[in-house]
């Protein structure tokens, strides 16, 4: 970032950006300011003189000329759950925050579609879309503060990504402000237009970057009649997959999700865990949280126990328990949702979000789980995540009673360690959290040369002033 734009807006400036939105929406006051400058992991910490609220797409647009014209930088914010630093302003940046833009501007069930500005909380998504019998697939722990537009700024994945695709699988249109103001209109419910390059999906995952969405036309598919959720003890992930292929085959409807769980996590989860507990009577090595949906309610829970019988037949599991209720079935998700804020209570936790092919899963875990042994004696590997697509949450605790300070400490050493291992599987480095700041140093390591470079061309064409998000991605 240029020096110009590291310097905090001149109090003449921020007065002129606070007369966009009104006094009320423009916060300068640092204790209603101090939430929205940490994520999650408390990685990050950044600080700012003003967050801007606009209540409109006219309100952004004369934001960003605003800021483009005075060289001010600003970090567009939805709900503060991203986990790279992307949406922290580290450099005294004006935070951009999206959450009054909270109107679903229409639903239409004949379509599939539904249209949604960016600062809509997935899970009211999530809701209108039931309201009219149909399902938005996209399913994050986060999903109760998570935002539209940052789902899609970060391209995220979840639980049902199997099915269903990932965010931007789940977009058919999109409405941008550009950096200079001018706001693009991409909104469509058309699932077949080739007029021209497809300039959508140039925002999604692009992490504010390169223009701030603040709508988008989403798919939505018809409400599943029939849910089965079963959890599973086994020996190995290599089971797993092969359970995985197996229900593919044979199942009688489709496989939604397919969660791959280490025992370790479990161990975390039932002890730090409100309301968690053990869904199996006995102990195992892994598990898998399966759930199969079907348009046909009949058959279903047949067709799965069937399912079970034989991959017990074929000694891939050990043990299985089909959700016997809607509350057990909540409590199965329960745990798996938990996952993330069990480590906590155990101290440091090295995380890495990485994806290979779903056959390379088990070599993958295998071989990374022997190198962090070897790198950080007594860590602990606590893996868990989404087998279905190959996205693994490569987790590792620090030993127990060690420094927890000095553990974190080796943060970028350990990524180094299990990076190198996914390159080998011919993986990715960030699965469905992004690049941020947290992987924006080892982004030119595993990037194709001349794809960082048509990155730079694109960010300078959109962005030749820098103001949208600096220092992040690239």
């Amino acid at each position: 970032m240029n020096e110009q734009l590291r310097r905090a807006p001149a109090a003449g400036l921020m007065q002129r950006f606070a007369a966009i939105v009104g006094d009320r929406y423009a916060v300068t006051d640092q204790a209603t300011l101090a939430p929205h400058l940490i994520e999650g992991r408390g990685l990050y910490h950044g600080h700012t003189s003003m967050m801007l609220r606009p209540g409109s797409v006219a309100e952004v647009q004369a934001i960003l000329k605003l800021a483009n014209e005075t060289r001010t930088a600003v970090v567009p914010q939805g709900g503060n759950t991203g986990l790279v630093g992307g949406q922290i302003p580290l450099e005294g940046e004006i935070i951009l925050s999206l959450t009054r833009l909270d109107k679903i501007r229409a639903v239409d069930p004949d379509s599939n579609a539904m249209t949604c500005e960016s600062g809509v909380v997935l899970q009211k998504a999530q809701e209108a879309a039931a309201s009219v019998d149909r399902l938005f697939p996209l399913s994050l722990g986060a999903e109760g503060s998570c935002t539209i537009g940052g789902n899609l700024s970060t391209n995220a994945g979840g639980t049902g990504a199997l099915a269903y695709g990932v965010a931007r699988d789940l977009m058919l249109g999109v409405e941008v402000v550009l950096a200079d103001g001018r706001l693009m209109n991409l909104l469509s419910k058309l699932k077949k237009n080739n007029t021209g390059y497809d300039l959508r999906h140039l925002f999604v995952g692009a992490e504010g970057t390169l223009g701030i969405i603040t709508a988008a036309t989403l798919k939505m598919f018809p409400r599943p009649r029939a849910v089965e959720t079963a959890f599973i003890g086994l020996s190995s992930p290599a089971a797993a997959v092969k359970l995985l292929n197996l229900a593919q085959a044979r199942a009688g409807g489709t496989v939604t999700s397919f969660e791959l769980i280490v025992r370790g996590v479990l161990d975390f989860a039932i002890k730090h865990g409100p309301g968690v507990r053990d869904p199996l009577g006995m102990r195992h090595p892994w598990y898998v949280l399966m759930e199969i949906s079907s348009q046909n309610a009949e058959g279903l829970r047949d067709s799965v126990e069937q399912l079970l019988e034989a991959a017990a037949e074929e000694d891939l599991i050990e043990d299985a328990t089909l959700a016997a209720s809607l509350d057990q079935t909540k409590a199965f998700w329960h745990l798996r949702h938990m996952l993330p804020e069990v480590q906590k209570p155990e101290g440091g936790s090295i995380k890495h979000d990485v994806s290979v092919p779903v056959a390379a899963v088990p070599a993958f875990l295998e071989d990374a789980m022997t190198a962090v042994k070897e790198f950080i004696p007594g860590c602990r590997p606590v893996p868990f995540g989404h087998l279905g697509d190959g996205n693994m949450h490569f987790n590792v605790s620090q030993p127990v009673g060690a420094d927890k300070d000095a553990y974190l400490a080796r943060w970028a050493e350990m990524n180094a360690v299990v990076d190198k291992i996914v390159l080998k599987y011919d993986g990715s480095i960030s699965a469905e959290h992004g690049i941020g700041m947290l992987k924006r140093a080892s982004l030119p390591k595993v990037k194709d040369p001349v794809a960082i470079e048509l990155m730079r061309g694109v960010k300078q064409m959109l962005d030749p002033n820098g103001i949208l998000n600096p220092g992040k991605v690239l």
